[in-house]
């Protein structure tokens, strides 16, 4: 069986699996991904914000305890919705069960629209990255993050490892559909190369500003031999974009 978009996190044994990987200290999430993310962010005082794909909502609560005015948070998984409502709770965030394909976006609403590692799992990105950029209010910012494309590329190199050396770069130029073996599981990931995020963002109307690879921070990784393997190849595509 195969997992399109949010499914696979309705699946409790992928969801269990999953957050029990993604919270740990040193996933990759947490240490490369998510400094750099902040950064392109800045301050988040009195803004209203917009997640999409927000998982769990852990991120929602710190911006929330950073200052932002507001949060939704849109997700396609019950399992997550649930889970993100007890991570709010108490707050003045609100998560909202829906996909992002589907999700009514109101028209200058928001200063900041965020998506951490959720796009890639869309086929097609040009409706959203229009209905973002009307969502926005003047000079408000998308900022995101992506699987790298040399990752998404080919599934090859996805098979299970608790410490992976090699890594294959194939049908780079072939976008579409990957079925990614992925914690015990199928899941089903669209790749786009580097230049399409770009073209598209663009056409949307976007400025683009920014573009993070991820570059690894010995400062934020204990080993010196999991630094040293991290800067081999890039994990995430970051954008920071402005309306």
């Amino acid at each position: 069986m195969e997992y399109r978009g949010a499914s696979a996190y309705n699946d409790d044994e992928f969801f269990k699996n999953y957050i029990t990987r993604r919270n740990r200290v040193e996933s990759p999430n947490n240490i490369i991904e998510k400094p750099i993310l902040l950064e392109l962010i800045g301050n988040v005082e009195r803004k209203k914000v917009l997640d999409l794909g927000c998982g769990d909502a852990t991120f929602g609560y710190e911006l929330l305890q950073k200052g932002c005015f507001s949060y939704d948070g849109v997700e396609g998984s019950e399992n997550m919705v649930r889970e993100a409502t007890k991570n709010l709770h108490g707050t003045e965030g609100k998560v909202h069960l829906a996909s992002m394909e589907t999700w009514n976006f109101k028209v200058d609403k928001y200063d900041l629209v965020v998506s951490r590692l959720a796009l890639h799992y869309l086929e097609g990105l040009k409706v959203l990255f229009k209905e973002v950029h009307q969502s926005l209010k003047d000079n408000g910012k998308f900022i995101f993050s992506v699987q790298h494309p040399v990752l998404t590329s080919s599934t090859k190199s996805a098979a299970a490892s608790s410490s992976k050396t090699e890594w294959i770069v194939d049908d780079y130029f072939n976008s579409g559909a990957r079925i990614e073996p992925w914690i015990d599981k199928k899941v089903v990931k669209y790749h786009r190369t580097i230049e399409e995020y770009y073209q598209q963002l663009k056409q949307a109307g976007f400025m683009i500003e920014d573009m993070r690879e991820g570059t690894p921070r010995p400062e934020e990784i204990n080993s010196e031999s999991e630094y040293k393997r991290r800067m081999r190849i890039p994990l995430f595509l970051m954008f920071s974009c402005k309306k």
